[in-house]
């Protein structure tokens, strides 16, 4: 399995966790939800989901309601595919957001795990932002030597797109800086006691993300920030 169809089984497993979709639902939330998604089209999205039935993790079901029950036969279109998870497909999804490896912070998956954090325990997103950031920072010092070692035989429009890379990841560091520290907080916010219960995040084990007071937060799924 390639790594972009892993990420597309992982985002579709985790839409159909919240609620069962047709395709075009489906297609919809990972192009507007999930930006990393933004040009999959259906001839990728179907071979995805037969699979996933073919599995066991999602089944098939007619989408038709009673109301068009009556219609379907006078208009002669096909009633549309519901797909809903499986008690399987929960399981193996569970068992994808509980991966931390360097596949869940690496360019091509960040992006969809984060979108799931919600779903994502505390400790797991710990582990994946941490190790994203340090993948980031690896990258950024190899960057800034690159950079100093070239700048004086490069044109003035190269020296700023290679500096336009290093701000964007300086901005992502800072921004999972920002989001470990918050994740910190709340843990060390629920360890503190029943005492301090109404001092929680009422996010619970959730978390809470930091409060912004700019527009500088990254997207995840840009890939100037990666």
């Amino acid at each position: 399995m390639s790594r972009r169809s892993g990420i597309l089984e992982f985002a579709v497993l985790g839409l159909l966790r919240e609620s069962p979709m047709h395709g075009y639902e489906l297609r919809k939330r990972l192009n507007t939800s999930l930006g990393v998604f933004r040009a999959f089209s259906y001839g990728t999205l179907y071979p995805c989901l037969k699979t996933l039935v073919a599995n066991g993790w999602l089944i098939e079901e007619s989408g038709a309601g009673p109301q068009d029950a009556p219609a379907a036969p006078l208009t002669g279109r096909r009633a549309k595919i519901v797909y809903r998870l499986t008690a399987e497909g929960k399981e193996h999804f569970e068992e994808l957001l509980s991966q931390t490896g360097p596949d869940a912070y690496e360019d091509e998956h960040f992006a969809a795990r984060f979108a799931f954090f919600g779903q994502t325990s505390r400790d797991v997103r710990m582990r994946v932002l941490e190790g994203r950031r340090s993948r980031l920072e690896e990258r950024l010092e190899k960057m800034r030597l690159s950079f100093a070692r070239t700048r004086e035989r490069l044109d003035d429009y190269t020296l700023e797109l290679q500096r336009h890379g290093m701000e964007s990841v300086e901005r992502e560091v800072r921004w999972l800086n920002e989001l470990i520290e918050s994740e910190r907080a709340g843990r060390d916010q629920q360890r503190s006691g029943p005492g301090d219960a109404a001092q929680q995040d009422t996010s619970g084990e959730t978390g809470g993300l930091p409060r912004h007071r700019d527009s500088t937060r990254p997207d995840p799924s840009d890939d100037t920030a990666m």
